[in-house]
This record gives C-alpha cells, structure tokens and sequence, in this order.
C-alpha cells in the first residue's frame, strides 16, 4: 500500500449505469479491476504513521464495500442455463422465434448479478469470435456492435416507455415517435447493433392488472419473433401472471402448468399461452442447510468471504469453525445478500471498536432490515424474507469512531 497518497487507488470512479451501452460496456470492462487491501497484521499496522493507519482503514472499508460476487451451486446452475439459452439463439441458422428464458427468485438472492456476469462472459466471447465486429453489418448501417442490451422495466411500464428504456440503452433519438414507430426503432436497434441477448430487468413489475401492462406483455411476445433472446428477471415469476399459476415438480425441480381447460372443462393444451411455452424457467434460491452435502456448500461459500476479508488478525476459520456456520445460516436464512450485508457490517463493527474479530457476541449487536439494502426493488417485490433476530448484547458498541479517527483501532496501538 502507498502509505501517502493524495488520491487513493480504492476511491471509486464515476458511477456506472448499466442500462446504457456505455456503462454497460465499461461495467463489462471494470467489473473485476478492484484489488482489494493488502493484508497486514497488527505489528505491521502499528508500525504505520497515524495517517498511514487512517487510509489504510478506509481502504478496508473499502475492500468490505466492495466484496466481489462470491458464486454459489444455485448461481452456476442458473448461469449456465441463461448462457445454454443465448447461445442456442445466437449461433442458431434459422429463421423464427427465439426461445426466452425467466431467472425467478426472491429478493437479495443475487439474481441481477448473476445474469449480469454470465451475459458479461457471453458478449466477451461473441465479440472475440467476431473479431469485435458486426459480422452481418450492412454499408450504411450503425458501427456500433452490442452484442447484450440490459435495462430495467418502467415501474408503471406502457408499451412506449418500454421502447424508450431499450432505446436508451443504444442512445437511439425517439423524439416525437408514436408507438408503432417506436417498436420499427427497437426491431431495427436490435438488428443493426448485432444485439443477440436482451436483458429485462425487474419484469414482475407489470403486475397485468393494469392493460398497459398486459399491452407491454404483448409487446415482449412481438420481440420474440426478433432474432434475439429475451432474459427476464423477476420476483415470483410463476405465480405474477406472466404464465399461468404453476407448481414445482418435486422431482425434477422443474416448474409446471396445469392444461388450459375450454368452456367444457376439458384439457386442452393448444390453448395454452405462447409465452408459457417459449420460455424456460430457472430458479435461483438460497442456500439449504439440511443435508451433508448442503452444509459443505454453505461452508465453503464461508470459507471463501474469509479469504475477502481485511482484519489484523488471521481470518481463517472466523466464520467455518465451531457453530459459526449454523448461527450465520440462523441469522441470514441462507439468503446470500442478507450474508454478505451482516458480515460487512460486522467486519466495520469490528474496526471500529478495535476487536479485529467477528465473533457471535459482536454480531448479535447487529439487525439487518431490508432498509439495509435500498438497490432492493419494492416495486417488483424484492424484499427478502430475513429470520428476526433479537440483539442479545448488553453493552453497545462505543459511540466513538476509530475509522475516521487520526489514530487507527485503539486496541491495536499507534505509531506517531
């Protein structure tokens, strides 16, 4: 670490929106270039001047904030599934409908970033293989080549506003267009720029009660006949009226719908919708800890945020020895954000007041709400379901904050 450091190499950069193609690209192109605090033990952090310790704090705060998006066996299945589908569409030689797919689960499950990096992987490849250009560009036709378009569904979504967010995407002018106008825009977009993937996000936030919603479900089966492959993320997609109420097989695992019955009542699977039949429906869930092989995926996805973690003491086996893995499984319910949210809460906890440790009595100091994690979408029902949990600690944490104090951790000393 420089020690002296007018502007220091954790400070973050602009903020990046990924519902454009710039920063979607540039998210692309940065995602994994933060390197995290070096690691030091508290001999080595004494030794630092005050100023030294003060950054040196902040650049653990900022490692914390930053923990990178550890995979789980549910992201993988999930990642490989939405990629098996793009690829399938993009490197198809027919003509006609491209098959979809919906990523369902509740909220702070890691849904938008698992999507996001597996189309991320996807879209490095297709341009490596093309040589980063449009393959089927036409003289006159647009440069720019984006292989995935991600944005996020209107919250009170009408078929224009829906146009306008992809629009936005590619930075298209739809000044003055009237509907039909603005869906020949998005058809010709999506084409022009050698776009195979089209990510919507947020997509249980047409609740098709509304008819502009069930407008804008029209308009996403008309995508579909586009040579490109729909990804929509939601929150209880099976039960939103997006398809018809399913059940899950227990066997498979696998989601499905009754027949559609005609006026007499009887079974009549042509009358079953077209977007129940083109779309594949994949889950993403939490961690169970019910079985061997459970437990040893909760563990080692433990095992892995120990070796993200900054403290002046060896991390290993902080949170995997003894009942730290049951208490952490208590306290989160499995659900990887509310994990990650009380560790970095008690990893700040534990600089501030000098213990360098995460211990049970420490974090029983803390409550994590869904307030605590406001990227949360209300709109479209991402609010996870967090066990409660009663604070048992008697004594709170000092008022006093070491952090941003010119001396580090009091109980780990000071140079002058």
């Amino acid at each position: 670490m420089s020690p002296e450091c007018s502007n220091p190499s954790f400070l973050p950069g602009p903020p990046l929106d990924r519902t454009t193609w710039e920063g979607w690209q540039r998210w692309c192109e940065t995602r994994k270039d933060f390197v995290p605090a070096p690691v030091l033990t508290a001999e080595e952090f004494a030794r630092l001047s005050r100023r030294q310790q003060r950054l040196y704090n902040l650049y653990r705060i900022a490692t914390h904030s930053s923990l990178p998006i550890e995979a789980t066996p549910m992201s993988e299945r999930v990642a490989n599934a939405v990629r098996a589908r793009v690829e399938e569409g993009a490197f198809s030689h027919k003509a006609g409908t491209r098959g979809g797919i919906m990523v369902n689960g509740d909220g702070a499950q890691g849904k938008t970033e698992t999507v996001c990096e597996a189309m991320a992987l996807f879209m490095e490849e297709w341009l490596h293989l093309h040589n980063y250009m449009n393959p089927d560009a036409m003289p006159g036709t647009r440069d720019l080549v984006a292989p995935v378009a991600y944005v996020r569904c209107p919250v009170k979504a009408t078929p224009i506003s829906t146009c306008q967010r992809i629009l936005d995407f590619y930075g298209e002018d739809y000044k003055g267009m009237r509907l039909e106008d603005l869906i020949r825009t998005v058809k010709t977009a999506i084409v022009e720029h050698a776009t195979k993937a089209l990510v919507i996000d947020d997509i249980t936030r047409l609740k098709l009660h509304r008819e502009a919603d069930q407008d804008v479900l029209d308009l996403i089966r008309e995508m579909m006949s586009m040579p490109v492959t729909l990804v929509l993320v939601g929150v209880g997609i099976p039960t939103s009226g997006l398809l018809r109420e399913g059940s899950r097989d227990p066997k498979t695992g696998e989601w499905i719908y009754p027949p559609v019955r005609d006026r007499g009542r009887s079974p009549n699977d042509h009358a079953a919708s077209q977007h129940e039949r083109r779309f594949q429906v994949v889950d993403l869930g939490p961690f169970r800890y019910g079985t061997a092989k459970e437990m040893k995926a909760w563990i080692t996805h433990l095992r892995g945020l120990e070796g993200h973690m900054r403290l002046l003491v060896d991390t290993k086996g902080m949170l995997t020895d003894g009942d730290m893995p049951e208490y952490l499984f208590r306290r989160t319910g499995g659900i990887v954000g509310v994990l990650e949210k009380l560790i970095q809460r008690g990893l700040r906890l534990a600089i501030e007041d000098g213990s360098e440790r995460l211990t049970k009595g420490l974090l029983d100091q803390i409550t994590v709400t869904p307030g605590d994690m406001p990227d949360l979408d209300a709109s479209s029902g991402e609010q996870p379901t967090i066990p409660p949990h009663e604070a048992t600690a008697k004594k709170k944490p000092k008022s006093r904050n070491t952090v941003f104090d010119d001396i580090g951790p009091v109980a780990t000393g000071s140079a002058g």
